[in-house]
């Protein structure tokens, strides 16, 4: 069931409902870890080849970062929990970040309801437009109205932050060329930032410190901070640290406790993923790979 579209329009907590424990809960689920396009097969095994996907479950709360053929996978793994309740946040509409959408089971099922929100488009379309306009012949056999559950579309704006109950979500720019927004959510002093397609901001360093500024969790796409340094062509001799370190020493600096490199390139398979983290574990004890499958809990 599709419903409206509404321009910030947070979800409150439900009046006559009665009052309960906040659960004490923040972890970080990612179910998608690839960047531009899926790549199955023997050589991403190892950190995986669906597209972005990450989950939070946050005091109760089910936050779902972008929806690219990750989301399949987790929608696989809820298709049998009666009365999902999620809020989906998509940083932009490229196709690794959307093209799980139209896979994702309980989003077909009547009993479940998600809260959807995504920036308008450069095109000025909306969330709701664009997940509609993948949904459509020749393009796929099934609309979104196939979709049964309660769908709430919001549009939201960079520097917007949206509350959901206890938890604080901030919205920042990342990215003027395609419209990507990053994320910022916060709960009781704790903090994840989850951001990707940053070129933008890797050239305004004040930005990344903005975004970064004592995190406990910063997911960031380091993949095209240096593209000499992280072409697999290139030996590990002879690529350069100059770039990434300065990324990550900007980060770290602004009090980022740890950070999680994210959105791999379809060339990277496993074993120079391996290279790459091993260099990156020589300097940094807190700054490693994100595989898919990994679960963090920031309350341990």
């Amino acid at each position: 069931m599709v419903g409206s579209d509404a321009l910030i329009n947070p979800v409150q907590p439900d009046a006559n409902r009665r009052s309960e424990a906040v659960v004490q809960e923040f972890t970080v689920t990612f179910w998608g870890v690839r960047g531009s396009i899926p790549t199955p097969g023997m050589g991403t095994a190892r950190y995986g080849g669906n597209t972005a996907c990450v989950e939070l479950n946050v005091a109760g709360e089910r936050l779902i970062f972008d929806g690219g053929t990750g989301l399949r996978v987790l929608g696989k793994h809820l298709q049998h929990v009666t009365g999902v309740n999620a809020h989906i946040f998509f940083t932009h509409t490229h196709w690794d970040r959307i093209q799980g959408f139209p896979f994702f089971i309980p989003a077909f099922r009547q009993s479940n309801c998600f809260h959807i929100y995504g920036a308008t488009g450069l095109t000025g379309a909306s969330i709701k437009q664009r997940l509609m306009d993948q949904m459509v012949l020749p393009h796929f056999p099934v609309s979104l109205r196939a979709m049964e559950s309660d769908l709430n579309f919001h549009n939201i704006e960079a520097g917007s932050v949206i509350p959901i109950k206890e938890i604080a979500v901030e919205t920042l720019p990342l990215n003027r060329l395609n419209g990507a927004l990053g994320y910022r959510i916060n709960w009781q002093g704790l903090s994840v930032v989850y951001a990707t397609d940053t070129a933008h901001i890797f050239q305004h360093k004040d930005g990344l410190a903005h975004l970064a500024y004592d995190a406990d969790l910063l997911i960031i796409d380091a993949v095209y901070i240096d593209d000499a340094y992280f072409d697999p062509r290139q030996t590990a001799a002879s690529r350069s640290f100059d770039q990434w370190h300065a990324c990550v020493d900007a980060a770290l600096g602004a009090g980022a406790k740890q950070i999680l490199v994210f959105h791999h390139d379809p060339t990277h398979e496993d074993d120079f993923l391996d290279n790459v983290a091993d260099e990156m574990s020589a300097t940094y004890s807190n700054v490693k790979i994100a595989r898919e499958g990994m679960t963090l809990n920031l309350l341990q």
